[in-house]
């Protein structure tokens, strides 16, 4: 009887110390997770600013590695004929300098034929504007007067874009010029590389980072010659597509949404728009307008059920939710060129993250479930 009373305050006190140790630990692991947040956002936001104010370095450094890895092949079968190595890289650039020096020119011969009809397009575009005026004028009570006034404060206020082209047009000739530069080194010290590489992990890792090297070597490739392919491709169907609807200088039109591929999803809507565009701006009818929709909506069919998995394959498998996010975020941070390498470099971040175990929840997030298929090119080599 007379020890009740101590067992109840004895329970109470429990109780009270339990509730206390839960509440306390509760609190520490919300204040060790809003940590982990915070050192998480704190280290995503300073490689971000860091990817950004280091552009002028890191941008040419990407392309050059992603062209060293697809002439790497090449350079080491010229190697194995014998070829020095440095005389192998050589062989490589030029072709490479062939290339762009053949899309350049394919290019200015179909500009030099829009070039004939320029007074009649500019005929054309002033008559559009004066129509725009009178739209404005009838509609928003706008002067003539007051539009042309808006118009020369506008272009005084960009008076600049000439000596902004220009300053571009030189960086542009600059980061050419060190792409090749890094290219060349790039391949020539690969093997220095890849030991420096291995070095940096411990003996039990090393044959996994070496099979990540061999598969990041491997999907850049397949990524960059199945880009190739599909603008070829792109070119035939757009210039066969235009030429049908009656599209003026179909093959240039062609060649420019073919080449604007290398940003997925916009750059193709983008060239079908100026084809939509310079369809208007050469008089052609709702019919025409209308035909270039449906040579876009045909060609992104056949592109994305057929061309892609025969061309393409799977391997560099990542879903349309972060393709968006990523290319987004690379035009944040490196504008144009950042769109056209944020593929190819979250295709490779994806790769990292397959073959880290603690990484592996990244890449299933970022991949997709599409069944992996061989591409023409991996069947071909068989």
């Amino acid at each position: 009887m007379y020890g009740s009373p101590p067992k109840k305050k004895f329970d109470l006190i429990g109780c009270l110390t339990s509730g206390t140790i839960f509440i306390l630990t509760f609190a520490m692991l919300q204040i060790s997770s809003l940590q982990r947040l915070v050192y998480f956002l704190l280290s995503f936001f300073l490689i971000i600013a860091a990817l950004y104010y280091a552009k002028p370095f890191l941008v040419p450094v990407c392309f050059a590695g992603l062209l060293a890895m697809l002439f790497l092949p090449l350079s080491q079968w010229f190697e194995s004929k014998k070829i020095p190595k440095g005389l192998s890289i050589v062989f490589c650039i030029l072709i490479l300098l062939g290339i762009i020096i053949g899309i350049i020119w394919l290019i200015s011969w179909q500009i030099n034929d829009l070039a004939s009809e320029t007074s009649n397009i500019e005929n054309k575009v002033k008559q559009m504007i004066s129509q725009v005026e009178e739209y404005i004028r009838s509609n928003y009570g706008i002067s003539k007067k007051q539009q042309e006034k808006i118009i020369t404060e506008q272009a005084q206020a960009n008076s600049n874009v000439l000596s902004n082209m220009g300053s571009f047009l030189t960086g542009f000739v600059i980061d050419f010029v060190l792409v090749l530069v890094y290219i060349f080194l790039f391949m020539f010290y690969r093997g220095r590389i890849k030991a420096f590489i291995l070095k940096l992990v411990s003996s039990p890792q090393k044959k996994n980072t070496e099979t990540i090297l061999h598969d990041i070597q491997k999907v850049s490739q397949q990524y960059i010659v199945g880009l190739g392919m599909m603008i070829g491709c792109l070119w035939i169907m757009y210039s066969i597509g235009f030429s049908i609807v009656g599209v003026k200088y179909a093959v240039l039109f062609a060649i420019i949404c073919g080449l604007l591929e290398i940003v997925p999803f916009i750059g193709n809507l983008t060239g079908n728009l100026l084809t939509i565009l310079m369809v208007i701006i050469q008089g052609g009818g709702l019919g025409m307008v209308i035909g270039v929709v449906i040579t876009y909506l045909v060609v992104q069919f056949l592109q994305t059920y057929i061309l892609e998995p025969l061309v393409v394959g799977a391997e560099v498998n990542i879903n349309p939710l972060f393709t968006i996010i990523i290319l987004v975020l690379g035009e944040l941070v490196w504008g144009i060129p950042g769109m056209v390498l944020a593929i190819p470099l979250l295709g490779i971040f994806k790769i990292i993250c397959d073959h880290v175990d603690s990484l592996k929840p990244y890449g299933y997030l970022i991949g997709s479930d599409r069944k992996k298929r061989s591409s023409l090119i991996k069947r071909n080599k068989k």
